[in-house]
């Protein structure tokens, strides 16, 4: 009876404490593709809660929120996820940079620490048999959705990230990052109950605020960001020579903020800019220059017209 309670208590504890997920799978092989099908569980529900939409109704509110939980957290990845904790394009308070790893965390797509590590060796390895996340060495399904449900890839390679290592509140929000969704649940809920009794003009309910708000913006904002690992390594144009298969794609790039201008990312990963000209449109580093402004970040790295203009194919070209 007490060894059926240790290991139901541990079975429960290891949803929330990473810890002891990590450290069951610390000998599994690196680039191992053993689907880690109780993870996969969370992942299929919340795709399913999709249904909900059909019994909750819609109104003005539920459309609000939800526009407002997929911007606020779409920016919190593009912005923060990726162009600062991945590759430190500028820099910020230590305050700052907790609030937005707590906000990207809400995005269900884990810790700060242990996405900008995978990150981090995508650049290292992109487009080769040891990229993670790529469809030319792996297949479409694999660099969308399938990759971060192995075993192996649960695992944080915290060598490739050791300054932000260094934070505990960061190794917190990396430990328990799953808090953080749940928390951002019950709180959508508890918003829709608090309008439906005070403000019941708005024509919302707890249970519409949490399928627009979370599952909804939730799904879209997986599948938008993924389709950077999948679809901006297959369609698109590629203006630089960047020996991997990156591609410009507007469409992603209005998806995501910007992020879809992935063939100027991958000529040079080191710029906040990733619209390297005005008509790329980077909604990202449009409001990072907004925070700028307010005093909020500072140190901002751009591409410079060198950089910019150096390896371009077209240069390579041999004339007629």
């Amino acid at each position: 009876m007490i060894l059926s309670i240790k290991w139901l208590t541990k079975f429960v504890m290891s949803w929330f404490d990473n810890r002891i997920v990590e450290a069951k799978y610390l000998n599994v092989e690196l680039h191992g593709k053993e689907i880690d099908w109780a993870r996969v569980i969370p992942y299929i529900i919340i795709h399913l809660s999709l249904i909900s939409l059909f019994f909750v109704g819609v109104s003005k509110t539920a459309i609000f929120i939800f526009l407002i939980m997929y911007g606020i957290r779409m920016f919190a990845i593009t912005g923060f996820y990726h162009r600062y904790f991945s590759h430190k394009t500028f820099k910020t308070s230590r305050i700052m940079q907790f609030i937005f790893a707590i906000v990207g965390a809400s995005a269900v797509q884990r810790g700060p620490i242990w996405w900008a590590a995978h990150h981090r060796e995508h650049h290292m390895h992109s487009d080769t048999i040891n990229d993670k996340h790529s469809p030319k060495a792996h297949s479409f399904f694999w660099s969308h959705t399938g990759w971060f449900l192995t075993k192996a890839n649960f695992l944080t390679h915290t060598k490739m990230v050791k300054e932000l290592s260094r934070f505990p509140e960061l190794r917190l929000i990396d430990r328990f990052d799953i808090i953080i969704p749940i928390a951002t649940c019950i709180s959508l809920y508890f918003l829709g109950d608090f309008l439906l009794v005070n403000h019941p003009s708005l024509n919302t309910n707890g249970l519409q605020l949490l399928s627009w708000g979370f599952v909804l913006s939730t799904v879209i904002l997986y599948h938008s960001t993924f389709l950077v690992n999948s679809v901006a390594h297959l369609w698109g144009t590629t203006r630089y020579d960047t020996k991997d298969e990156s591609k410009n794609n507007f469409l992603i790039a209005l998806l995501t903020f910007g992020e879809g201008w992935h063939n100027n990312h991958h000529h040079y990963p080191g710029s906040a800019k990733q619209g390297f000209y005005w008509w790329e449109v980077d909604l990202t580093y449009y409001l990072l220059k907004l925070m700028s402004a307010l005093g909020l970040i500072w140190d901002i790295r751009t591409v410079s017209s060198n950089i910019r203009e150096s390896n371009k194919i077209n240069q390579k070209k041999t004339p007629q």
